[in-house]
Parts: C-alpha cells; structure tokens; sequence
C-alpha cells in the first residue's frame, strides 16, 4: 500500500505528515477555485478541518463522516509536531492507523484530482 511516507516511529509523526499532505491537497482544489494563496496562509493556516469545510463549501464533494474526524484530528496539524508535543500534552489520536488515514488520504487526493482535473498524485 501507498504510504506517502506517512511510515512513522510514532502515531505523532504519522499524523503530522497526514496534516500536510491533507493541507496541500485541500489547497489544490481552493487555488483551483479562485481562493488566493495569502489568504489561505491568513485565514486557514494549519486547520485541515477548516480547508475541508471551505474545499466543500466551494464544490469538493468530500464529505464523508470519518474524514471529518480525521481533520478534526488533525487541526491543527502543527500540534503533532514532535516539538508542540513536549511542551503540550500529546493530543488525542482517535485511534486512527497509518492504513486508515492512507486510504483516507488517497480518497481525498483522488477526489481533489477528479474535481480540479490536476494530474494524479500516484
């Protein structure tokens, strides 16, 4: 199976990349739509939960009940930073597996490629 990487020591570093390859493709399809970059970086940051909301608020169509979780875990994605972790508590994972978020995330990534007709990611 593709991992992107996601292949991680801990569940933390695991998630923290989830977060980024989440952002880029959520970003893809709001660049796409006309949303522009600075506003992206002022407005939505690191909040995967937020970049889902407004990708289908504008037309992603990717609302599905475990990916809602999984951004809700993820946002912000900068808290599973190993650095974030030692001076927070470590946040709750929702038991998610590195399987899981992988087919989650190429579920997304296919789903960005089929609406903004960008090439695949795979």
């Amino acid at each position: 199976m593709i991992t992107f990487g996601l292949q991680a020591r801990t569940t933390e570093g695991m998630l923290y990349r989830a977060g980024i390859i989440a952002q880029a493709g959520l970003s893809a399809h709001l660049l796409d739509v006309g949303f522009d970059d600075d506003w992206c970086a002022k407005y939505i940051r690191h909040n995967i939960e937020k970049a889902l909301a407004y990708s289908n608020a504008s037309g992603l169509g990717w609302e599905r009940s475990e990916m809602q979780r999984l951004a809700e875990i993820l946002s912000p994605y900068w808290k599973w930073n190993r650095v974030a972790i030692w001076h927070r508590e470590r946040p709750d994972d929702g038991g998610f597996t590195t399987d899981e978020v992988t087919i989650l995330l190429l579920a997304l990534l296919d789903q960005v490629r089929a609406v903004t007709g960008h090439r695949a990611w795979r």
